[in-house]
This record gives C-alpha cells, sequence and structure tokens, in this order.
C-alpha cells in the first residue's frame, strides 16, 4: 500500500507538473493568487446558508505585482426570521512580502489586512458589530499544477461594552487537472474568545473550477460541523 501511494503522488506529480506555469497569472482561484499591476479582478458570488441567500461582489486591483486592493459588499435575503440588507463592506489590501524566487524552499509569503463595516443591524454578526478589523499571514508553495498554502488571520471587533476577537485557521490544497478545469479542498477553523458571542467553527470546504480565457466560474459546497450547516455557492470571477 505504501509503495502504491508513493506512486501515486509521483504520477500525480508529474501530471500536474506537466501544464504551463503562466496559468498562475490567470487562475483567480488558487488560494495564492494575488492580483498583478494595473489588473483589475471582479468576484461575484451568490450563496445559500442556513436559510439565508447572500449576494457578493468584490472589485480588486494591482497598485503592482506585489500590492493589491479590495472592496466587496454583500447583501443577503434572509428566511425563517433571518434579518435581509446589507450585511458587510469591506476594504482591504494584500501585500507579497515574500516572492518564491527570493528564498531556497519556493515559498511566497503575504501579509492580509482590512476593515469590515456592519451593515443593516438585523443581519451583523454579532448583531452589534459595527465594525470589524483583521490582520494575518497567508504562506503557501505554488507547482504548475498544484498549489499548498495555509492563512492565519486574526479579527477583533470593539463596541463599548462589548468586544471579540477570534482567528481562523486556513490550509487549503488546490489543483490544476488540465489547462481548464482545477479543484480545491480545505478548512476553516474557527476560534472565538467569547463563545456568549461568536462561537467556535469548523468548516470543510469543497470547490470545482472551470476556466475560459480570463473568466473561471466555480462551485463550492461547505459544511459546518458544529451548526452542521450546509453552504452551497456559486462564483464568477472575471480578470481584465
Amino acid at each position: 500500500m505504501r509503495r502504491f501511494l508513493l506512486s501515486f503522488i509521483s504520477v500525480l506529480g508529474l501530471f500536474c507538473g506537466a501544464y504551463a506555469s503562466d496559468v498562475l497569472s490567470t487562475d483567480t482561484f488558487d488560494p495564492l493568487y494575488i492580483v498583478s499591476e494595473s489588473a483589475f479582478l471582479s468576484e461575484t458570488d451568490l450563496q445559500y446558508v442556513d436559510s439565508v441567500v447572500r449576494l457578493g461582489q468584490q472589485f480588486s486591483y494591482g497598485v503592482n505585482d506585489r500590492f493589491s486592493l479590495a472592496l466587496n459588499g454583500h447583501y443577503q435575503i434572509g428566511f425563517d426570521n433571518h434579518g435581509s440588507g446589507f450585511s458587510a463592506f469591506d476594504f482591504g489590501g494584500k501585500y507579497r512580502m515574500g516572492l518564491a524566487s527570493n528564498n531556497s524552499a519556493g515559498m511566497v509569503y503575504d501579509v492580509l489586512f482590512g476593515l469590515k463595516f456592519g451593515g443593516a443591524s438585523s443581519v451583523r454578526t454579532p448583531e452589534y458589530a459595527k465594525s470589524t478589523y483583521y490582520a494575518g499571514v497567508r504562506l503557501g508553495k505554488q507547482w504548475a499544477g498544484w498549489t499548498l498554502a495555509g492563512t492565519i488571520k486574526s479579527s477583533w471587533i470593539f463596541d463599548d461594552n462589548k468586544g471579540l476577537s477570534y482567528l481562523n485557521f486556513i490550509p487549503e490544497a488546490y489543483f490544476r487537472f488540465s489547462q481548464d478545469w482545477r479543484m480545491g479542498f480545505g478548512f476553516d477553523i474557527v476560534k472565538s474568545t467569547n463563545q456568549k458571542l461568536f462561537e467556535d467553527q469548523e468548516w470543510i470546504n469543497f470547490k470545482l473550477v472551470r476556466q475560459f480565457g480570463n473568466t473561471q466560474y466555480a462551485g463550492k459546497i461547505g459544511y459546518e460541523f458544529e451548526e452542521r450547516n450546509v453552504q452551497v455557492d456559486v462564483q464568477v470571477n472575471v480578470l481584465f
């Protein structure tokens, strides 16, 4: 069995590595993707989870090849007594602190930061969260056919009487099986400092991506083990 697994991994590596590395520049679902200089990325997402339909739109711009800025908003329609309205507006950025060519391991290092403004009071999480600050680090390695990445992000919510912080631990694996098809899976483990206001979560997720030129379509599904919620997404990314 061990010999079979080693052989399978070797063949997978050769298979995945057969595709030209220039696909990385347009593979916007890659977990280590960063928008290149003067490029513009639109990400449109439709999501259903826990009797809530949420529409999200994000625009990203590459200031240079190592720094990008993004702005996004989410509007939700709630059923079963869930609220409706704009649930969040987010302004943030990514900075490529370490290039693969600058270290012997070929690793990529990014810094993430941003500020999220809570929307209507009936749809905030937690309900008093008018603003959330976040910062994090992601790192990993890209090959022509696959990517391994990990992200650690901390978020802080401040209020006159209440407050909390929480950590996201996000390991991911992503495979390019051909010039047009990709697949990814990962986890999002959320740890909160205040369980009464924001409970821990453990998500597992899967995505299947189809590429047409600079446009990518993805179907995504996630499962949360604590509340046993299922999340279904469809997303379209267009790179200009």
